[in-house]
């Protein structure tokens, strides 16, 4: 590390208190998740909800809920700051926000998924971002409802990538935070 480079302090990151959290937003992205298993991977994801400025979470069918210590774990807080409720199914949260305007699209392995970069340069208006089960994907039904499906492009042998870390990928290349 050069001389001249240090840590910036707490005090110097210019954090939004969880309270300010919604008032600061520049995006219109919802996230869906569609039936996760792993509380580990729900706080991580609140996480990256927080850092990259959804506007909430929406947590489907047996997606586990705050308050949980094991979600709180990797959350550290974005319970507190990203805004979230609990809907039966991924189907009928998906039909609620088509109907208030979002453009729905499923991050799945289909045959017509566009790869990440050309999703990022059409991105418009209001947006749901639906992430599915760490084994099975997004549900057929999520799928069917969806306008479109985006992929994150690899190069490895196994094609997928545990469901909190595509979403902060997926976040981080639609919400334009590379500045």
């Amino acid at each position: 590390m050069p001389v001249e480079d240090r840590k910036l302090s707490s005090d110097e990151l210019g954090r939004v208190a969880p309270e300010a959290y919604a008032s600061a937003l520049h995006q219109r992205v919802v996230v869906v998740l569609d039936d996760l298993r792993s509380r580990h991977n729900v706080g991580s994801i609140f996480r990256s909800c927080d850092a990259f400025g959804a506007e909430r979470l929406v947590l489907c069918g047996f997606t586990p809920c705050p308050p949980h210590p094991e979600i709180e774990k990797t959350a550290l807080g974005a319970t507190r700051s990203v805004p979230w409720e609990h809907s039966p199914d991924a189907a009928s949260a998906l039909e609620r926000l088509k109907a208030a305007g979002y453009r729905v699209v499923a991050v799945e392995l289909t045959a017509m998924a566009l790869p990440l970069r050309r999703l990022r340069d059409a991105h418009r208006g209001p947006l749901a971002l639906v992430f599915g089960n760490e084994l099975h994907g997004v549900s057929d039904a999520a799928v069917a409802l969806a306008d479109a499906c985006v992929m994150v492009p690899q190069r490895g042998s196994k094609h997928s990538l545990n469901v909190s870390v595509c979403a902060g990928v997926v976040l981080h290349a639609l919400t334009g935070t590379d500045d």
